[in-house]
């Protein structure tokens, strides 16, 4: 049994022993190497140099957006002594997730008892109630009073010196 696996191991390794013979042409190889080692040499040309382009810092952040309908709004005169800024520790309620143009007041409610509540929609057309000391508004806006056809809000926004200023806001019943 070895014998027959012996021959054609043996044949197998002869032919690729072959290929390794000096049959080969190495001189030929060997000039053709020596050619291309003897050409010129490429240059690489440096990169473009990139001219450095102005930095704009938006200053209108805080604006209203041109594209938004205007927003009843006027700002509140604080008396001496008390300083505006929001309460960045309190937890956020639902609707200040979205900016008073994207809200609609679409009704009112009000029950026996309890402060009359009005019925905002969110832009996905969710209704939500709110009652004076409810906030909505991305600008911290806190509702001051709720009447049948509007909800009057005091939004608290950056005053553009590093400071904070107090602003009346209104949403409207939708027509």
């Amino acid at each position: 049994m070895k014998k027959i696996l012996f021959l054609p191991v043996m044949l197998l390794a002869l032919s690729t022993l072959t290929g390794c013979g000096s049959g080969a042409n190495l001189a030929q190889l060997d000039a053709q190497l020596e050619e291309i080692k003897a050409r010129p040499r490429g240059r690489i040309e440096p990169p473009p140099e990139f001219k450095p382009v102005a930095s704009y810092t938006y200053g209108a952040h805080q604006l209203r957006s041109p594209f938004s309908p205007p927003v009843d709004q006027q700002v509140i005169a604080v008396p001496d002594g008390r300083k505006v800024e929001p309460d960045m520790g309190r937890p956020k309620e639902y609707l200040e997730r979205f900016s008073l143009d994207a809200l609609k007041m679409v009704g009112t409610i009000s029950r026996p008892g309890e402060p009359l509540q009005a019925l905002i929609a969110d832009p996905s057309g969710a209704v939500t109630r709110v009652r004076p000391g409810s906030y909505m508004g991305k600008n911290f806006g806190r509702v001051a009073e709720v009447s049948d056809v509007n909800v009057s809000l005091v939004e608290i926004v950056p005053d553009g010196r590093d400071g904070w200023v107090e602003r009346a806001s209104n949403v409207t019943i939708a027509e």
